[in-house]
């Protein structure tokens, strides 16, 4: 079977890591689907673990928005779709980032509400083989068994992530880092009830409320940013992606080119390149010339899909020429 995003073929590497990537994703809606499970049966009325199932749930959407990504930038080009199907990825993490910050702002208002009511949620016991046991302490038990496999998760969907340029699955990443937070913050507050700290629970719940919607901000920052056409970053949007000045160098030295622009938009897994070229001496370069320019950017990186060259007698100020037109336009 050969990997594809929309009509660029992914190279060895990068169509392993695609395949590792979807048999992760399965493994984490497997998991889900047992831990929301475990922790629905046993929450009780602490907030601390309502806050920590609603999380289990929307941990649900990252991955589920990734395959359904995967499968959409497969689909090649139309007269509709010019462009293909890779913006997907940007509105799955679009739609990703606004259900974290919704409930966050849910459950950031809930948990300060029980706070400042002072409400002291009541945990009771269960009857296990003939005996009496302490209901925290299987909550305990549960949100302990759900901390490990998170922690995997995270670490693989993380170097995945990097090698197919893919900001859901970073996302992906990010939320099983939380959960394994959320896991932790969730023991602390149940601890705090059983040693008579009413306000334990509702405090951890705040917690794991606040990483929920900093992790809806960030996410759904970087989805707006990315579907405005913002200059391409890297995966983790820390840094402007290195292909741009990569391309702008091989241009550079042609021995026909002079001045060299290019302004690089994110598509989702590839990019679209437009790069503005000055030719030495005013010489319009040939169609041969253009042609062999372009496959070598192609060949420079597999994200750079789209290229477009275009000859110019001035580079536009936003990837580097003068802003003489701005100021005759001033003058005038």
């Amino acid at each position: 079977m050969t990997a594809r995003f929309g009509r660029t073929e992914l190279p060895e590497q990068q169509a392993k890591a695609l395949r590792s990537a979807i048999r992760v994703e399965w493994f984490t809606l497997a998991f889900l689907a047992v831990a929301i499970t475990m922790v629905y049966l046993v929450m009780g009325n602490s907030q601390a673990m309502k806050a920590a199932w609603i999380e289990d749930l929307l941990s649900l959407a990252p991955p589920i928005a990734f395959l359904l990504a995967v499968r959409l930038v497969n689909r090649p080009p139309t007269a509709k779709y010019p462009y293909g199907y890779h913006r997907s990825v940007g509105v799955a993490h679009l739609v990703a980032g606004v259900a974290l910050f919704a409930m966050g702002v849910f459950l950031i208002v809930d948990s300060a509400t029980g706070l400042i009511g002072a409400e002291h949620p009541p945990i009771g016991s269960i009857v296990l083989f003939g005996q009496p046991v302490w209901l925290g302490w299987l909550m305990m038990i549960v949100m302990a068994l759900t901390i490990p496999l998170p922690v995997y998760f995270g670490r693989t969907k993380m170097r995945l992530a990097k090698e197919l340029h893919d900001k859901v699955l970073y996302a992906d990443a990010d939320m099983n880092k939380a959960d394994w937070m959320t896991a932790v913050g969730s023991i602390v507050g149940v601890t705090g009830i059983g040693l008579g700290l009413w306000w334990a629970d509702a405090a951890a719940a705040l917690f794991i409320a606040a990483s929920i919607l900093w992790d809806g901000v960030k996410n759904m920052r970087a989805a707006i940013t990315d579907l405005m056409d913002t200059r391409a970053t890297t995966f983790d949007d820390s840094n402007p992606h290195p292909v741009t000045a990569q391309i702008n160098d091989y241009l550079r030295d042609l021995s026909w080119a002079g001045k060299v622009g290019s302004r690089v938009r994110d598509q989702g897994h590839v990019f679209h390149v437009e790069s503005f070229i000055v030719p030495k001496g005013g010489r319009v370069p040939t169609l041969r010339q253009l042609t062999e320019a372009r496959d070598g950017c192609i060949d420079l990186d597999w994200k750079v899909q789209d290229i477009v060259l275009v000859p110019i007698d001035e580079l536009p100020e936003e990837v580097g020429g003068s802003d003489r037109s701005r100021q005759s336009e001033r003058n005038r």
